[in-house]
């Protein structure tokens, strides 16, 4: 087996480490995604704007949150900016990870106001789209509070943005699954068909990363818990199942692999799923269906040169 804590839980590719909050510095890193959404939405240049707009105003403005949730992406949204135009000023007034209530000043800001009109969409669709994960996310947190149960991501993620969608999911209190396919053995339903049982999906499995690579395979019934373990699994993921028989499932585990439930974790469902005793729950919904939280950049001031 794959080297994982039975008492924590602590599971090779779930992350644990406390969560940092993203500076605009720390976002430097993201620059190719973020200049390619920029690239994408300015193209040759805000027509608009440079027709509307004198080239010398300048505006001094905020970054409100429109509804309350949980903040994620403000270093993005920082970073964007300066990207537009390194003399633009932003000061965030919270951090990532900050629970807001609805109208609450997330950042200051100051700049040309061609280049603040022309990063502002990106920006805030960056921040929208975290932090609305970020908010999703801390629901499912709260909603398993008092129990062992992790709430992690899976990769339903939008295609380019995994590791951005992750970083929202720890800012909301959750953690991380593996991030691709080379991370983990993850074992599904199509590989069982593929090779004809539990057993020697698991045992191929195994034999063909050996004991460094966690091995986790997906069970729908109770009698493929059994054949998992035999066969060396570090992991069950239990799918679909009804929370009786997910009970059944952990102490049948018990002290043996890590137990993970999935599909159809909804907030109404999952608070039963963390009291069958999982030790994790993955959630596609935190990244495939988190809306978007309500943020806007609201200008105070106008001012020319400067």
């Amino acid at each position: 087996m794959a080297d994982i804590d039975m008492r924590t839980g602590r599971h090779p590719y779930l992350m644990s480490e406390p969560f940092v909050p993203m500076d605009a510095t720390a976002a430097r890193s993201f620059d190719t995604i973020i200049k390619s959404a920029l690239a994408e939405d300015i193209g040759d240049g805000d027509v608009t704007s440079r027709a509307v707009v004198d080239a010398d105003v300048r505006w001094s403005g905020r970054i409100v949150a429109r509804a309350p949730g949980v903040v994620a992406g403000l270093g993005i949204a920082a970073r964007t900016f300066a990207l537009v135009d390194p003399s633009t000023k932003i000061e965030l007034a919270v951090a990532d990870g900050s629970k807001v209530a609805g109208g609450s000043v997330l950042a200051t800001i100051d700049g040309a106001a061609r280049s603040l009109l022309a990063a502002e969409r990106v920006a805030l669709n960056f921040l929208g789209r975290l932090s609305g994960v970020a908010t999703l996310t801390r629901r499912y947190v709260e909603a398993t509070a008092g129990t062992n149960a992790k709430i992690t991501d899976t990769r339903k993620t939008t295609p380019g943005l995994r590791a951005f969608e992750r970083y929202a999911v720890r800012a909301g209190g959750g953690v991380n699954h593996r991030f691709g396919l080379a991370d983990a053995v993850l074992v599904k339903d199509n590989h069982i068909a593929a090779v004809g049982s539990v057993k020697e999906a698991v045992r191929r499995a195994r034999a063909g990363v050996g004991s460094r690579i966690v091995v986790e395979i997906e069970c729908d019934r109770l009698d493929q818990i059994d054949d998992a373990l035999e066969a060396g699994a570090d992991s069950v993921l239990l799918d679909n199942m009804d929370a009786a028989t997910m009970r059944k499932a952990v102490e049948a585990a018990r002290g043996k692999a890590i137990v993970e439930a999935s599909g159809g974790m909804t907030l109404e469902r999952v608070a039963e799923t963390a009291a069958a005793g999982v030790d994790v729950i993955s959630v596609g919904a935190l990244t495939h269906s988190a809306p978007a939280l309500d943020v806007a950049l609201d200008f105070d001031s106008t001012r020319s040169g400067g």
